[in-house]
């Protein structure tokens, strides 16, 4: 099925709801023992911390949408990338995971797990041969971000899912970036996807909220274990607005990318940036990878600046239309100065970093927002470099 039909109507019937185009909110606890509670799309409901019509719509869909044969919903990004950690690993397991990954997911791997002897190998992921030297006999877990935070690095998932399968370990990736519009890492061979469902997903910065797809056998396992007994679930209503979101989410992501790909080739010109990385941009080191593993990328990119910190973070307090705010994937554009106060590159961060999330307000309106902002702070218009 093409992403629009499954966006729009796949997993839905307004049959089941005396034909409400709609799917209803199921906006209760408990289900009770009576005549129609017999079937459902997955079986008999009895609570909502197990299951709930309108989040199971919402699971088909996403399940669907990554190629995968079962999806689960949670109550944040981190409660999904936590509970498909955990699913894999083990006391005094071994993982090895790519160095620029979301921060507290990095930070729940090298710290919060060390209670339980967990040890972790950090690599820049790009070189898969780097990878696999991480590899030990008590690896369980590869988790993987592509394209990874900040840089967006560009990691080569069927060659790392091969070397899992040959050293029989687990493959996790951090899906949200992409999305299953421009990219499917269960075709490539990775074993488990996550996704922050607060982003692209949702779309309108109104819901906090995580998915896990992958094979049913896995994806029950974990729902029986980690989610049921974290209690990490979403609700119904959030569920209901994933759902709306997700209707609309082909349109968006394709709007997302021609906005950045235009903002991408404004700031390549510009003499006071030193480089622009977005993966789809052809002076991404790892284009060719990409382009093969992607078939587009979303609204998040990095403009590297070539000013003092304090002129970063003047500019980016100017600007009128990008907002300063931590996360993205919403139809707002925002501005994080993460590297103005660095004092040299490291290997997840660069010297001068602005990450900046496009969003649907249109390129032009956005340039003549930076170019104001700029003339605010340096008293001149932008230049040609």
């Amino acid at each position: 099925m093409r992403a629009e039909e499954i966006c729009t109507h796949y997993g839905e019937d307004p049959a089941r709801f005396h034909g409400a185009v709609n799917t209803p909110i199921f906006q209760t606890s408990l289900f009770v023992d009576c005549e129609g509670n017999e079937g459902g799309l997955e079986g008999r409901y009895a609570y909502t911390r197990v299951s709930n019509p309108t989040t199971e719509v919402v699971e088909q869909k996403v399940a669907a949408l990554e190629q995968g044969e079962a999806a689960k919903c949670f109550s944040s990004g981190m409660g999904a990338i936590s509970a498909a950690m955990m699913h894999y690993i083990k006391e005094d397991s071994h993982v090895v995971a790519t160095a620029s990954i979301y921060g507290p997911a990095r930070r729940f791997l090298s710290e919060y797990m060390k209670r339980f002897g967990i040890k972790v190998t950090f690599v820049s992921g790009t070189d898969p041969e780097e990878l696999e030297a991480a590899v030990c006999e008590q690896t369980d877990l590869i988790y993987l971000e592509s394209p990874s935070t900040y840089l967006f690095l560009v990691q080569n998932l069927e060659r790392i899912a091969e070397i899992a399968k040959k050293h029989h370990a687990a493959t996790v990736i951090d899906n949200t970036y992409a999305t299953p519009i421009f990219q499917k890492p269960l075709t490539m061979g990775i074993d488990m996807v996550v996704h922050s469902a607060s982003k692209y997903l949702g779309g309108h910065s109104d819901i906090i909220g995580g998915v896990v797809v992958g094979r049913r056998e896995d994806v029950e396992q974990m729902a029986q274990n980690e989610r049921e007994l974290f209690g990490a679930v979403m609700s119904p209503f959030d569920s209901w607005l994933m759902l709306r979101g997700i209707r609309t989410l082909p349109v968006r992501m394709r709007q997302h990318m021609k906005n950045a790909l235009e903002m991408a080739a404004y700031f390549q010109e510009l003499d006071i940036v030193k480089e622009v990385i977005y993966p789809c941009w052809d002076t991404h080191p790892q284009y060719e990878l990409a382009k093969r593993q992607m078939t587009g990328a979303s609204g998040l990119m990095s403009v590297v600046f070539d000013l003092p910190g304090e002129q970063i973070h003047r500019i980016v307090e100017a600007l009128e239309f990008f907002y300063r705010g931590p996360s993205w994937g919403g139809y707002e554009s925002l501005a994080s100065p993460v590297g103005a106060d660095l004092e040299r590159d490291n290997e997840t961060m660069k010297k001068g970093l602005v990450r900046l999330h496009i969003g649907l307000e249109g390129a032009d309106l956005l340039k003549e927002d930076f170019e104001r902002a700029v003339k605010h702070v340096l008293g001149r218009g932008v230049s040609l470099g």
